[in-house]
């Protein structure tokens, strides 16, 4: 079956031996890719919607793999169970998977490692898990036909970061590369965009969409 580049890139960064829960599995293109890696992972594919979850089913019998792979009907972490040790949840906006966390904490602190790829928010998405016990343990861009996607992996740990980490992402910020390039000058023009767009009188969303215009501007010079 055919995957693209987004979960491919999030399959790959899946540790051997992980037990994946996979939050909004869609169609368990995901999952299906990631039980094939012969990395001995298993997965379980949950969706709150049952179309999703019937033709999960269905993809996942065709493949013979419902031996390692489970599906379940449900919202956020209510399919979470002990034994799973790694949640992915991709292509959400940030807020809701911020919302899907809040939402049943008890099983969210359980979690050894989030693998995330928010639509957007990152930043507010990863000052809540380090607010609540996670560190950033890798941070990855990938292009996916014209959109590029940050994937960020967190894991149970404390460590503290600046404001310019929480804005970029510490590993990005040691990284860099083409793609961290591509991504900022967009997220630059957009905040060049917006405050064109902003009425004068708005004075504090002006002054932060320049301070970040310029923040960004630093780090993406030659």
């Amino acid at each position: 079956m055919k995957i693209n580049a987004r979960l491919k890139k999030i399959g790959d960064l899946v540790e051997a031996n992980s037990f994946c829960l996979d939050v909004g599995c869609d169609h368990a293109l995901l999952d299906i890719y990631l039980v094939r890696q012969n990395k001995n992972i298993r997965a379980v594919a949950s969706d709150v919607k049952e179309g999703p979850v019937l033709q999960a089913k269905k993809n996942i019998e065709q493949e013979k793999l419902e031996e390692v792979i489970e599906v379940r009907l449900g919202d956020g972490l209510s399919t979470y169970t002990k034994d799973i040790d790694t949640v992915i949840i991709s292509g959400m906006g940030g807020r809701n998977i911020i919302s899907i966390c809040k939402n049943d904490m008890k099983s969210f602190k359980m979690v050894s490692t989030y693998i995330l790829s928010p639509n957007n928010y990152q930043e507010d998405v990863k000052r809540f898990f380090v607010k609540n016990g996670y560190y950033i343990a890798n941070e990855e861009f990938v292009k996916d036909k014209r959109f590029i996607y940050q994937i960020i992996i967190l894991k149970k740990g404390k460590k503290k970061y600046t404001k310019k980490e929480f804005f970029f992402g510490p590993v990005f910020l040691l990284k860099k590369g083409p793609l961290f390039r591509e991504y900022y000058e967009r997220e630059m023009k957009a905040r060049e965009i917006l405050l064109d767009l902003l009425p004068k009188n708005f004075k504090y969303k002006r002054y932060k969409t320049n301070k970040e215009i310029n923040l960004i501007k630093q780090e993406i010079k030659d």
